[in-house]
């Protein structure tokens, strides 16, 4: 720890004695403006490889974040987030595990947003607590090729092609890409074999952008306790197909509107003991799912606007286990209803206040209506102070199949057809600023779950059980950046505490929803050293709150990847780098009983035209 930390302040020392001049050194695509490091060292980049150290997420990952990890947003479980793509909440009505499971390459997306409060609980389904969203990027005439190779004998490619032809104000465009990656793994029978590939088709306007996606992703990977902490070395093989198709027109003064439709198909084969595959329950599921949503803001006058969202999806799942439950498929719909009211003031800035309904339904469950209000303060430009603002939103959430269908009384994942929708409700006071270089925002918040779907663990019984669990949550987040001739820093802080309430239900552990750190530092520095160098470094310090299944590496924990890449001027386009992920070979438990993937170092090159 006290390694880190000195290394982490000679950075920042480095950070302030740097020369302010500009560097010219040539564009990347960015997938997210808060980390350093944009791909992993490990495998090839995926949407969720720019969230391992964002401030405002926490990725609990199985060894490698690409292959199985958890996405906690302010202390969430992995089932109370979720992410959007272009209109549409993607979900996986399965299991939470796999919601990051999104076949599209990076470069195919705009930089991720992490929405929390009324944000996420207009903009999503289904997620109570936050989400991450991403717009389709503009396509552009432009390629891609990236190789690696490193330790554990891994080797990694990718390649991305997009093309462009305007005609009459109108661009139309193509991009395709392909990925592969393959390794033995940092520990035994941790190896894995990775493929995806993805086409679309586009038409832009200045106003307006129409995408369609088909993409298809193959994914199998084995770590020892993957989701079990009985000592055996476990595998996943998962196939996911999604098409898309979404049309978003801008008009003027925030106007717009968003339409989407999407079709994702996810078979999985689990196994407990990849040695005797079967022996304990064959665990094979294939789910699909359909849906639609449409989404605007249009204006009113006299400082009004009105934002509404609808939102449908259909599920169905097939399973050799997920067989006890009470329905096999389901529809869920979500619409809201937003008013906003601006009142500009005297010394430029203003206030706002949007306050609305959301009504969420299904054919399986009670429905339920929640409020949503949001009051904004807007300060003149110029002040250390940008906005402040308080804000209440309730969400809620009906529980996945693996913890409806799972059977009640015996195996490795026990269920409980009886879970009614999770309700949520959050209040935070929010602030944003400007001071001595830095830009940062802020919030204190509260949240009471009622009902949340945990899987919690009891001494001598060989498996874990989906409880619901009243639970209180307070905390604190703070990100802030600085840009400048010599680079970008990012900081970011979050504090959480926790008050459970498990009713009746025997519990001595958590895996999920009491697995958060109650202190958490994240410091992201991309420095330039000269023209042609770069030194990427994320980096993220925490103190994790106590639990008794996590058997090694304690609760506190240092984490860093490192990346240093050479841009040499007379090879334009040209990058060679090489990259050091868990650096300190941390031995921490991201998800309490699942052994870290240890220290892996891989160099490559990446060129771009």
């Amino acid at each position: 720890m006290s390694r880190l930390l000195l290394l982490a302040g000679s950075a920042l020392l480095a950070v302030s004695a740097a020369a302010q001049t500009t560097v010219d050194l040539p564009a990347i695509t960015v997938h997210s403006p808060r980390v350093a490091n944009q791909a992993p060292a490990a495998t090839f980049a995926m949407p969720v490889s720019a969230l391992s150290f964002e401030p405002r997420a926490d990725v609990q990952a199985r060894n490698l974040a690409e292959g199985q990890a958890d996405l906690s947003i302010r202390g969430s479980t992995f089932e109370n987030v979720a992410f959007r793509l272009g209109a549409v909440t993607v979900m996986d009505p399965q299991t939470g595990h796999y919601f990051a499971e999104i076949p599209v390459a990076p470069a195919m997306l705009g930089a991720p947003a992490v929405l929390t409060g009324t944000d996420n609980a207009f903009a999503t389904t289904n997620a109570t607590v936050g989400s991450v969203r991403h717009g389709w990027a503009p396509i552009r005439s432009r390629g891609l090729l990236s190789l690696g190779a490193g330790q554990y004998n891994l080797r990694r490619g990718e390649i991305y092609q997009g093309a462009t032809r305007a005609a009459g104000g109108v661009h139309y465009g193509a991009d395709i890409a392909y990925a592969r990656s393959q390794a033995d793994g940092s520990r035994p029978f941790g190896d894995h074999d990775f493929e995806r590939i993805g086409a679309r088709l586009q038409r832009r306007t200045a106003t307006a952008q129409t995408d369609i996606y088909a993409g298809y992703q193959a994914k199998f990977f084995g770590w020892p306790n993957l989701y079990t902490p009985f000592g055996f070395n476990e595998t996943e093989n998962l196939q996911t197909v999604l098409i898309a198709l979404n049309h978003r027109a801008e008009g003027v003064a925030g106007e717009y509107w968003e339409a989407g439709l999407y079709h994702r198909r996810n078979k999985d084969d689990y196994e407990f003991n990849r040695a005797v595959p079967g022996a304990s329950n064959p665990f094979q599921h294939t789910t699909w799912i359909s849906g639609a949503a449409l989404e605007g803001r249009r204006e009113l006058g006299a400082g009004l606007a009105l934002r509404l969202r609808g939102e449908v999806a259909a599920d169905e799942i097939t399973s050799t286990a997920l067989v006890f439950g009470r329905h096999n498929s389901r529809t869920i719909g979500k619409l809201t209803a937003l008013i906003d009211r601006d009142w500009a003031a005297a010394d430029g800035g203003g206030l706002g206040v949007s306050a609305g309904l959301s009504w969420d339904e299904t054919n399986r469950d009670e429905g339920g209506v929640s409020p949503l209000l949001e009051l904004t303060r807007r300060f003149a430009p110029g002040g250390a102070l940008r906005t402040l603002g308080l804000a209440y939103a309730r969400t809620t959430q009906v529980a996945t199949y693996t913890a409806l269908n799972s059977d009640a009384g015996a195996g490795l994942f026990r269920g409980n057809p009886n879970l009614r929708r999770s309700v949520t409700d959050n209040v935070e006071l929010q602030l944003a600023g400007d001071g001595s270089g830095w830009r940062w925002e802020g919030a204190a918040f509260y949240r009471r779950d009622d009902r949340l779907v945990d899987w919690t663990f009891r001494r001598g019984v060989t498996a874990r059980t989906a409880n619901p669990v009243d639970i209180a949550t307070t905390g604190a987040e703070l990100v802030a950046r600085r840009t400048g001739g010599f680079g970008t820093v990012t900081l970011g802080y979050t504090y959480l505490a926790k008050s459970p309430d498990y009713g009746s239900a025997m519990v001595d552990a958590s895996f999920y929803a009491l697995n958060y750190a109650r202190h958490r530092l994240t410091a992201a520095l991309t420095l330039r050293l000269g023209r042609e160098w770069e030194l990427r470094w994320d980096n993220e310090l925490r103190r994790q709150a106590d639990n008794l299944l996590r058997t090694t590496g304690g609760d506190d924990a240092a984490l860093s990847s490192l990346a240093l890449a050479w841009r040499p001027a007379a090879w334009r386009g040209v990058e060679l780098y090489v990259q050091v992920e868990n650096l300190w070979d941390s031995s921490f438990q991201e998800v309490p009983a699942v052994p870290a993937g240890r220290r892996q170092a891989a160099f490559g090159v990446t060129a771009t035209w």
